[in-house]
């Protein structure tokens, strides 16, 4: 039996490349590209799973024996199972995560797909600030930024085209010889709708790097 396995951020590489496959199939009208689309489908998809074991390699593979359009949605709907869980996250984990707010706007918890989730993301707007939740080496850390409304864009995370909003989060790093007023601030633009980011999202490494910076967490 193979437990779950697939992270969020590997199955939408996985629905992102089945997309391709399948319009391969449905518009493509030589072999030749429609092999060229599959092997590299197939590749990018099991390059996402480095320590896979053989079972798992298995239950990925058909990607590159399929035939037909017709194919594709059924393997990726048998992988949904697989899905891992981002973990149940509680109102007094989110409190005790940002202690110095005493009013915490909490998201509506109940509506969160856990299997869905690569990181837990809300705004409060009264207060113009956003929050990210993410398990970073083992336990949950969370972060706070200002954030601003912008127009479409590109997202520093998903890398897709999307309503953003430029999100500034003060970092808890200092220089050795900083002077006890030192400040910095790191900016990017982000998703402003954070299920929209964790639909999108193929890569956690930018995540990860963003978190570290600003958590000083190595």
């Amino acid at each position: 039996m193979v437990i779950p396995f697939i992270r969020n951020h590997q199955f939408n590489v996985i629905q992102k490349q089945a997309a391709l496959l399948r319009q391969a199939y449905q518009h493509a009208a030589d072999p030749k590209v429609i092999e060229s689309v599959q092997y590299s489908a197939h590749d990018k998809v099991l390059a996402t799973f480095p320590e896979a074991t053989s079972d798992q390699k298995q239950l990925l593979d058909p990607m590159s024996t399929m035939r037909t359009a017709e194919e594709v949605q059924p393997y990726v709907k048998g992988l949904e199972p697989y899905l891992t869980d981002f973990g149940q996250v509680t109102a007094q984990q989110l409190n005790k995560l940002f202690p110095k707010i005493k009013k915490l706007k909490l998201p509506d918890l109940t509506k969160v797909d856990a299997r869905r989730t690569t990181y837990l993301g809300w705004s409060d707007i009264a207060t113009n600030k956003m929050f990210f939740v993410y398990p970073l080496n083992g336990r949950l850390v969370g972060i706070e930024g200002r954030f601003t409304p912008m127009n479409k864009g590109v997202c520093f995370l998903c890398n897709r085209h999307e309503q953003l909003v430029l999100i500034s989060a003060v970092t808890k790093t200092k220089p050795a010889k900083a002077s006890p007023d030192y400040y910095r601030a790191i900016g990017n633009y982000v998703c402003s709708d954070s299920q929209a980011c964790n639909n999108n999202i193929t890569d956690i490494a930018i995540l990860e790097k963003f978190l570290r910076e600003v958590t000083g967490i190595s």
